[in-house]
């Protein structure tokens, strides 16, 4: 039986769900989240274990397809050389993100006016800024004001340290001449509204304990929770629904913990399922009106796949650099390579972002997302003794270009345990991009050495991590154009006049750094666009 109709459905509560929904919330429409997965306590979470650093190779994994929780859907990657990771519960994949928080740049807006490449936004920084603002004093942001790199802006918190490893890579960056600065992190430097300040754990991929990473479970569902939003957990979404005379979505069809379907009704939906979930609920919510996929009627409905390929470079130092003490990826990074430079040979740009080492099983077991461990016998203990505890590093955060080839459709086998067919990703690496790695490296290469490094490590191939898709975006775009988007310039679906997508697979380009924080901006923004038009908000 139908449940009682609601103003507004959610359709998932990580990131940019639990946004929209903090930024509705004044309307006083009645709210509705479902997620997927379940609220997890952080008395729940591994950091709190002494084999913690086991759980990211199991139950914790960032990867469905290892974890294979029974919230988890599988996705195929067989043709893909980077692998979709996520997570699946309240907070969505703020939960195992490490709290990297970077703003895109202006130019990231205007790819096609200054470049040539990509489409330009619909909309730009300068209408983003005021709800990036409002996102870092909600998140609780640390950071330093003045990043020649940007506009002018201040972090509402103090910077956390960068530490040993920072301090000496940025000896190196500024031998060579570069850009660096300490990193904008969604961790606390300090004790904020009952959150404590970071503890140094080296844990943010576990979920942390002390409540410093800025994860939605303990900043926007804690506001939600308190003011009237109603949260569903373990309800998997089936398909939107379309009511066939108006052709407007009616609700969803939803699965509960035991797989029983249920219907709920809604004057509006709002998808926010991520770059691969989304285009995965929209392509199997077939009709009548909507043949090819809901909001389809483009054609672009899981095209222009885009992640952050990464590479990682090395160098061996004479002191120890105390890398696991502190935040694992957050200390100091560069944008120097970041805008196009015609004398380099690709276009658009990357960054070098300053990770901390892992902690040590996990680096004997590969690191973190590479999974190649380190051999035994002598060797591992001359790697764990001189190697190990002296160990700085750069990631190559390149840009992506949106390519049609990079997509995800549905999978004509695989399926999910409530039947529901598992999105298939097929990604390749463009040309571009691999030559802005290549580059990158050698640059990378060049920091480590004025910074004093007596030893690179050997690269073993060329190819990018495998485990990097954390940032999936492109797949449901904006655009002023129904021929060549999926949303408009504040979200809303051009087909469907109730339907708004607020993740990641609304970004048009993808820049060359972490997503969350446009996300979330993004959902503030479409949610303050909600309001604005609320008057005549499904005319045509």
């Amino acid at each position: 039986m139908p449940n009682d109709p609601v103003d507004v459905l959610i359709i998932g509560a990580g990131a940019s769900g639990a946004a929209i929904a903090w930024s509705l919330l004044e309307t006083r429409m009645r709210i509705l989240c479902l997620e997927q997965g379940g609220h997890i306590s952080d008395q729940q979470f591994p950091s709190r274990r002494d084999d913690y650093e086991l759980a990211r190779y199991g139950d914790f994994s960032c990867d469905p397809n290892v974890r294979q929780l029974p919230q988890d859907y599988p996705i195929n990657v067989t043709d893909s050389c980077i692998a979709p990771v996520n997570w699946n519960g309240v907070g969505g994949s703020t939960i195992n993100f490490l709290g990297h928080w970077v703003r895109l740049k202006p130019s990231d807006f205007r790819t096609r006016t200054l470049d040539d490449v990509g489409d330009d936004w619909p909309i730009d920084y300068q209408t983003l800024e005021p709800f990036y603002n409002a996102n870092d004093a909600n998140t609780g942001v640390s950071g330093l004001a003045g990043n020649p790199a940007y506009p002018d802006y201040t972090p509402p918190h103090p910077p956390i340290p960068v530490g040993v490893l920072g301090q000496t890579l940025a000896k190196g960056f500024n031998k060579m001449g570069w850009h660096w600065w300490p990193s904008d992190v969604a961790i606390l430097s300090r004790d904020f509204e009952g959150r404590s300040k970071c503890v140094n754990a080296g844990t943010c991929d576990l979920g942390c304990a002390a409540g410093a990473k800025g994860g939605t479970n303990f900043t926007y569902w804690q506001m939600l929770e308190n003011s009237g939003v109603e949260l569903l957990t373990h309800a998997r979404v089936r398909e939107i629904t379309v009511d066939e005379n108006t052709g407007m979505a009616s609700g969803v069809l939803y699965h509960d913990a035991q797989g029983q379907v249920h219907e709920q009704k809604a004057e509006m939906v709002v998808v926010a399922c991520n770059g691969i979930g989304t285009p995965r609920l929209l392509l199997h919510s077939k009709s009548k009106n909507f043949p090819d996929g809901l909001a389809n009627r483009s054609g672009m409905v899981g095209k222009n796949l885009m992640f952050h390929p990464l590479r990682g470079v090395a160098g061996v130092f004479d002191e120890p650099m105390k890398g696991h003490e502190g935040p694992m990826a957050c200390s100091i990074l560069s944008q120097e390579f970041y805008e196009s430079d015609s004398a380099r040979g690709f276009v658009r740009g990357y960054g070098l972002h300053s990770g901390r080492s892992t902690t040590p099983m996990t680096h004997a077991l590969g690191g973190y997302g590479i999974d190649a461990p380190i051999p035994w016998g002598e060797q591992h203990r001359e790697i764990m003794d001189n190697i190990y505890p002296n160990l700085a590093g750069l990631t190559v955060v390149s840009e992506d270009l949106p390519e049609e080839h990079n997509r995800v459709t549905l999978d004509a086998n695989l399926t999910d345990s409530d039947g529901i067919p598992a999105p298939k990703v097929t990604y390749r690496l463009g040309e571009n991009t691999r030559r802005m790695l290549e580059h990158g490296e050698a640059k990378a290469e060049e920091v480590l050495l004025a910074a004093g490094a007596k030893k690179i490590l050997s690269k073993s191939d060329d190819k990018v991590w495998w485990r990097a898709g954390w940032h999936q975006m492109g797949t449901c775009r904006m655009g002023n154009d129904p021929a060549r988007s999926v949303v408009n310039g504040w979200g809303r679906s051009h087909d469907v006049k109730n339907l708004f997508i607020v993740d990641g697979s609304i970004f048009v380009t993808a820049g060359a750094v972490n997503p969350t924080s446009t996300i979330q901006a993004l959902a503030l923004y479409i949610g303050e666009s909600i309001k604005t038009n609320i008057a005549n908000l499904f005319d045509d």
